[in-house]
């Protein structure tokens, strides 16, 4: 009995120790967030044939709760992109959600992965997970990366692919009466 008690004990107390999950104190800074517009563009890559070059890109905090954050990524006019960050017991998950204009999914969708334990309550880094390198393996490398600034005036998102940059974002918060559009 008193073997199973220190056992209990010790076990609650390395579980306190370990501390909450990967990103939890990014995920509340998303949270925060809720409610706000960021618009911007790609800064690179910087060649005219990259499908998102010179094209307007628009992150909305849609739609916030304890468990998910929801932000539609508009590209242009193409609007089938959102990024869906979610709590799990692992820690923070980045999956990104495509779907056609009909509202069916993509052939290519649900692709992401978990929060590293680097990151910090304004900067996080998913790495691709086992699902993402299954459907996509070129993309097993893939790190996805969001970072917000400390005042919250911009976003940040970038992917590297085995180790090197792929694309960056660079986002600013629009105006209040701009995100209530």
């Amino acid at each position: 009995m008193i073997r199973a008690l220190l056992a209990t004990l010790a076990l609650s107390t390395a579980v306190a120790a370990a501390g909450p999950p990967p990103g939890t104190a990014f995920f509340e800074s998303l949270r925060g967030l809720c409610g706000a517009s960021f618009e911007g563009k790609s800064v690179f890559p910087t060649d005219p044939q990259d499908a998102f070059f010179g094209k307007p890109l628009v992150a909305r905090f849609a739609s916030c709760t304890a468990a998910e954050v929801r932000v539609p990524f508009q590209v242009g006019d193409d609007r089938s992109r959102t990024w869906v960050f979610t709590r799990t017991p692992a820690g923070i998950q980045l999956k990104h959600d495509h779907r056609h204009a009909d509202g069916t999914p993509d052939a290519i969708t649900d692709y992401g992965g978990l929060a590293d334990a680097l990151g910090s309550a304004l900067r996080q880094a998913f790495k691709a997970d086992a699902h993402t390198a299954t459907m996509i393996p070129a993309a097993a490398t893939n790190v996805w990366t969001i970072s917000v600034a400390t005042d919250g005036a911009t976003l940040t998102y970038s992917l590297t692919r085995d180790g090197k940059p792929r694309f960056e974002a660079l986002l600013a918060r629009a105006k209040p009466e701009q995100e209530a559009e």
